[in-house]
């Protein structure tokens, strides 16, 4: 990886709405705040700004509490420890006074709040003379991509909260009478964002690990859908797959190009292969990450999140003794703690000896004993990693499977031969126990516009259409093509599964369709047989509505 756009200057712009806490910071100027005035006066200053904003946006991967309440307690994922207590108890542990909910909250009002900041002072008096671009189109672009971000957030807080506060416009002074907007308003303010912000964001990002303008009219398909206008979601959908610019992975690319096990689905997901510019035209929207001294020191956190704690596989030997043999490697992607991992039923979703998804080369069911020079491929810090132990009976090249047989359950959970996808895998070349990885991670890709237009086919009631465009993704993985009769909703959010896990926010994906409580309560056995209808919507942390000083804020009905 090179270095990246977030390190010319990471900045916030404005403190977050509602984001005080406390009665006490919300009457004091909030601390480490750089105003519009102080940098928004030409082109660089707002490209600086951007960065900022975008570097909010990638905390989607870099928080855990992000992490957490977009894509676990759902149908293909569930917690495999008690660490998180909403997500494996639910009951009271999902409660107005949790501490993930209200950072989450505050995470994306002070994204709203940031390009808000940017619009306002786009303008005023501004030299926008810079770059390869005119004046004006670099305006246009820069509010755009504010707007766009603006509208993301909203996406979010719509699908999380459900009716939330709703301001367009800068906050120039702390308010305390917030009322709740209802979400149909919310999301089509999103709406307008996104149709706003598709017309000048560029077909290529205009700087690595900004959002394409695929990626753009993808979100934008994607809240036609939500709110049932499936005919303009086919629309912004044609739009981009017919954009000569996106092309879906079909064959063999980059820095495993010439491993025999691998796939162009693979691939797509290999450190070296993530970006547009290294070779993958699928991607549409990538958030980086580097390891660049101290700048970055913490990388994202789905891979100790989702990767398995596979040094804890316990192996019996012929002669009755146990022992774990798999040790930490580069390739296996260093230190995982598995806080949450796929259900059951994910893992059994998919045609395992056929389908390219369900291989080990990305979706990890097994292990090889490998010697010690093999465990020290890539490895560049100081001394020598272990061989793997042998248990007796065994030998170099042996295979150790994983065991999914049995669902992880509150009688069963910290199952450690779990299998898990080997999207999340990374770690930093010189520690393989590192907390934090720093591979790039794929947001959006066309193969989830594919699967959009094949939803939006199926409520214009076009089901050989949408059976053709889940085909196309379906034969890139060689698994068995289906028929028009098979496609249901239910068959299109299964595919989904398969192909986008841990991309896409699954629990955002379920509450749009209307499917979150019955889907998990039927496939997630280790909290699902625990959610009750009031947990489709967060409750409003508690904070939030403290902090409302002169106007009663109501909390989501049951909390």
């Amino acid at each position: 990886m090179k270095i990246k756009f977030k390190y010319i200057v990471s900045v916030t712009l404005a403190f977050a709405l509602l984001a005080g806490c406390s009665k006490s910071v919300l009457e004091e100027t909030p601390p480490n705040i750089l105003s519009g005035p102080t940098i928004l006066k030409n082109y660089n200053g707002f490209e600086a700004a951007l960065n900022g904003l975008y570097n909010l946006a990638r905390y989607a991967r870099w928080q855990s509490e992000k992490l957490e309440n977009a894509l676990n307690g759902v149908d293909n994922m569930c917690s495999n420890s008690k660490r998180s207590d909403i997500f494996w108890n639910w009951t009271t542990s999902n409660s107005p006074s949790d501490v993930d909910l209200l950072q989450t909250w505050q995470w994306l009002y002070e994204m709203i709040n940031a390009s808000n900041t940017i619009i306002f002072y786009a303008d005023k008096d501004v030299d926008w003379r810079g770059g390869a671009d005119t004046p004006e189109n670099n305006k246009l672009r820069v509010v755009a991509e504010a707007r766009a971000i603006r509208g993301w957030a909203y996406r979010r807080l719509a699908y999380s909260w459900g009716d939330v506060p709703l301001t367009l416009t800068y906050q120039q002074s702390i308010k305390t009478d917030w009322e709740r907007t209802p979400v149909a308003e919310v999301r089509r303010a999103a709406i307008s964002d996104y149709k706003f912000a598709q017309q000048y964001i560029p077909t290529e990002a205009s700087l690595q690990g900004r959002m394409t303008k695929g990626a753009c009219q993808t979100l934008l398909a994607e809240m036609y859908l939500t709110v049932g206008k499936p005919d303009s979601a086919l629309y912004w959908c044609d739009q981009v797959i017919s954009n000569t610019a996106y092309k879906l992975t079909t064959a063999r690319y980059g820095v495993k190009a010439s491993d025999p096990l691998g796939s162009p689905f693979g691939d797509m997901f290999k450190e070296g292969n993530q970006n547009r510019e290294q070779g993958n035209k699928e991607a549409l929207w990538v958030f980086q990450f580097e390891l660049f001294n101290s700048i970055d020191e913490q990388g994202h956190q789905l891979s100790r999140a989702e990767v398995g704690s596979y040094n804890s596989i316990s192996v019996k030997g012929t002669d009755g003794k146990s022992v774990s043999p798999i040790q930490y490697t580069i390739e296996r992607g260093g230190r995982g703690k598995a806080y949450f991992g796929p259900t059951k039923w994910w893992v059994d979703s998919y045609e395992l000896k056929k389908d390219d998804r369900a291989q080990n080369y990305i979706l990890r069911t097994s292990f090889r004993i490998q010697t010690q020079a093999e465990n020290n491929i890539g490895y560049t810090g100081t001394g020598s990693l272990p061989a793997d132990k042998i248990p007796v009976g065994f030998k170099v090249g042996d295979t150790i499977w994983c065991k999914w047989t049995q669902d992880i359950t509150a009688a069963r959970f910290k199952v450690n031969d779990w299998p898990y996808s080997r999207k999340a895998e990374g770690t930093s070349t010189s520690d393989v126990q590192a907390d934090f990885a720093w591979t790039d991670q794929i947001y959006i890709r066309l193969a989830e516009t594919y699967l959009l237009r094949a939803e939006a086919k199926f409520k214009l009631n076009n089901l050989q259409g949408a059976a053709d465009d889940i085909n196309v993704i379906r034969n890139r993985s060689k698994a068995t093509p289906i028929t028009s009769a098979q496609v249901t909703m239910d068959y299109i959010l299964d595919e989904r599964s398969r192909e986008l896990f841990i991309e896409e926010e699954r629990r955002m994906t379920l509450l749009r369709t209307h499917s979150w409580y019955t889907r998990t309560q039927l496939y997630n056995k280790f909290g699902g047989e625990r959610i009750v209808q009031r947990d489709t919507l967060f409750p409003v942390p508690q904070d939030v509505i403290d902090a409302n000083l002169t106007k009663p804020f109501p909390q989501n009905p049951g909390f």
